[in-house]
Parts: structure tokens; sequence; C-alpha cells
């Protein structure tokens, strides 16, 4: 009886020694695609002047961009700041982004700046880098979604065909907490 429970402790031990070896595996494959990603931001810093991707200087995993937003959007001209937090699984799982800069869209939760886009959620696909990400991004603030809002007060103005409310109402706050201070 002794032996078989000495058996079973050594088993749970080298299964949680497994366990954990994977996980560091796992995580060493993260930071080698975030390395990489990492150094294709700096190449493509001038090539893509509407995104700028900084990777945080104590923990590879947490990350802020700014992103200009579209022209001929009610976005133009403001900078809008959002926050990455990449799992340790990535590229396998999708990072979690929000907006930090207040937004008018019904895709964004105006209080925490939660996104709803189906590439963060059930489309997401290790092809994807945080630089596409950012560009998707910029892409549903052009073409928002309003039959699946977060914000439902921006979702009801584009449903019931109130684009000028909405533009209105999007232009404003983008004034208001997107727009470069000056002087």
């Amino acid at each position: 009886m002794q032996l078989l429970k000495r058996d079973s402790v050594n088993l749970l031990l080298e299964e949680i020694y497994l366990g954990h070896q994977r996980l560091l595996i796992n995580m060493q494959a993260s930071r080698a695609r975030l390395l990489k990603e990492y150094k294709e931001v700096q190449r493509e810093k001038v090539a893509d002047p509407d995104i700028q991707l900084v990777c945080d200087d104590s923990n590879i995993f947490k990350w802020t961009a700014l992103i200009k937003g579209p022209s001929e959007t009610p976005f133009e001209g403001g900078v809008f700041q959002l926050a990455f937090s990449v799992p340790e699984q990535y590229p396998l799982q999708p990072p979690q982004v929000r907006f930090l800069t207040k937004i008018f869209h019904p895709n964004v939760h105006f209080k925490t700046g939660e996104i709803c886009l189906d590439i963060l959620k059930n489309a997401w696909s290790p092809a994807w880098t945080l630089q596409s990400v950012c560009r998707a991004i910029i892409a549903l603030m052009a073409h928002p979604e309003p039959d699946s809002p977060l914000n439902c007060d921006s979702g009801n103005l584009l449903r019931s065909g109130d684009v000028r409310g909405y533009q209105s109402m999007a232009r404003m706050y983008t004034r208001l907490a997107a727009s470069p201070k000056k002087g």
C-alpha cells in the first residue's frame, strides 16, 4: 500500500514537472515570436505611420499602441491609445486588446475600452501579428458593425439610420479624448 502511494505521488510530481516544462517551452516560443514582431515593428515604423507599437520595457507580454483615426471618418485627426495584454500561449491564443482612449463606437465598450472584433475572439489565427491586429482595429473604426454593439447608444444610432447623429457624437469624443493637445 505504501509503495502504491509513493508511485502515485511520483507520477503526480512527474505530471506537474512535465506541465511546467510545456509551459516554459510555450513561454519561450511566445517570447521568440514577440521579439521577432518587435524587430519587425522597428523596421516598419516608417512604412506604417498610422501605427506606433511599443513594448513595455520590463514585460514583453505588455504592449501599447498609438493608432491614428482613419481618414474620412469621425475619428480622423484623433490618436487613440490601445493596451495589449499578450497571453503566454501567444500566438496560439489572441492578445487581449482594449482602447485606453475614450471612443464613441458601437464595437467598443465606452467604459472599459473592450473591443468586439472576431479576430480577437473566435476567428483568431497565429498568422495575425500585433501590427495586423492594429490594422484590423483601424478598419473596424472605419466600418463599424452596429449589429453586435458593446456601446448600445452608438449601435442604436446607426441601426436607426441616424448616421449624422453617430458621426457627430464620435467626432465630439474624438476631439475631447483623442485630439493632440496644442500649445
